[in-house]
């Protein structure tokens, strides 16, 4: 089994560490790009967040191509890498951070900033007249819906009609140093939501349902804004959506130019509950079997690597090697310690290997990521971390 594959390739390295099966990662890779069905993907940095991966990705094949990030410093530090084409997802009115922003694309760097109202484009606008130079921008479109007595999809933007995002196009005419480039329109309720997860038959009908009734909406809001936004005179070089679990349904949206996604190169345990695709998991971390407190329990050093978002036990890490250990429901992953019950236990200083649930943010609590390919670790690659960057 692969998992015991690893953990014989880690099995003399420091614990806890972080672990990335690149014969894994490079076949999600060619995966994702298939199911893209030839649109470009633009990689989401803060699924990865370690840059040598960022790199390995967009080298693979042209269907990666630039980056999509999550803050205007990452996107600045990015750049000083050598990294282009980089479009910055969500806005900021901070001076100090638009100003570097402003300063970098001066300097000849492409980084794109989001806004959806008129007080972000005052803000990017005085960064731009303080540096004496323009700014692209891009505008982020709401793909959500409000039913009666859900909201099916994030509280994210206010653009959500043709009208709207008008209004806020024409207002660039007081803003002569800013230059409307881009939409993006994810609709997280369609990527990011599983309609597979163990246990949840009737949540799970309801989910598809759902998600079947609003992918067809989520296109024609997409696609008339972009064709309003254009005949107004909007020169837009991208239109991006998606995510790894909508690759196919956004592909197929006429007026999507390219996809931002990232996570299912990791394929962390979230994406496991999907009925149409099912990537191969690559992301990992190891913890110390450090002590036993009685015959058929084994307890870890450190685990509480808890994903964010709703708190749900599906946000939890989860231990796939050895098989058959299961949490302590009281204790669950700790801070300092996590309990594990089973039958089949190792032996004290073994590893014992989990899942991170979501993608890139457990990767904070460590400063590198070892780099297996086979048996054998190929090497190490700094995170985010370990190039002491802290975006938030």
């Amino acid at each position: 089994m692969r998992y015991a594959q690893l953990c014989n390739a880690i099995a003399d390295q420091p614990f806890p560490c972080a672990v990335l099966d690149l014969d894994a990662f490079d076949h999600n890779l060619a995966a994702m790009a298939a199911r893209a069905g030839g649109k470009p993907i633009r990689l989401a940095s803060k699924s990865i967040r370690v840059p040598a991966l960022m790199r390995r990705a967009l080298d693979a094949n042209r269907s990666w191509q630039g980056l999509l990030c999550f803050s205007v410093p990452e996107a600045i530090q990015l750049a000083n890498l050598g990294f282009d084409d980089i479009v910055v997802a969500y806005p900021t009115c901070q001076p100090a951070a638009l100003e570097a922003l402003a300063a970098a694309v001066k300097a000849g760097r492409q980084i794109v900033p989001m806004a959806d109202c008129d007080a972000h484009l005052q803000a990017l606008s005085q960064a731009a007249e303080r540096l004496d130079t323009r700014l692209e921008v891009a505008f982020d479109l709401d793909m959500s819906f409000d039913l009666p007595g859900l909201r099916f999809g994030v509280y994210r933007s206010p653009l959500n009609d043709v009208e709207k995002t008008l209004r806020l196009y024409q207002q660039l005419n007081r803003f002569p140093r800013l230059q409307l480039v881009g939409v993006m329109g994810y609709e997280a309720q369609i990527a990011g939501v599983g309609d597979a997860v163990p246990g949840k038959l009737a949540e799970n009908q309801i989910v598809r349902l759902l998600k079947q009734w609003a992918t067809p909406k989520v296109a024609a809001r997409r696609q008339a804004i972009v064709a309003a936004l254009r005949a107004a005179g909007a020169a837009l070089r991208f239109v991006n959506g998606g995510g790894t679990g909508s690759l196919e349904s956004t592909a197929a949206d006429a007026s999507i130019t390219e996809i931002g996604a990232g996570s299912g190169l990791y394929t962390p345990t979230l994406f496991d509950y999907y009925r149409h695709f099912q990537h191969q998991p690559a992301a990992f971390f190891a913890l110390e079997a450090c002590r036993a407190s009685q015959a058929d329990s084994i307890t870890c050093q450190g685990g509480g690597y808890i994903a964010s978002g709703a708190a749900a036990t599906l946000k939890l890490p989860s231990p796939v090697w050895p098989e058959g250990l299961a949490f302590n429901h009281n204790e669950a992953a700790g801070e300092v310690q996590t309990p594990l019950f089973g039958t089949e236990l190792p032996a004290l200083g073994s590893p014992i290997l989990f899942r991170p649930a979501k993608s890139g943010e457990y990767l904070d609590r460590f400063d590198e990521v070892l780099l297996v390919s086979g048996e054998q670790v190929q090497g190490k690659a700094t995170t985010y971390r370990g190039r002491g960057w802290r975006f938030f």
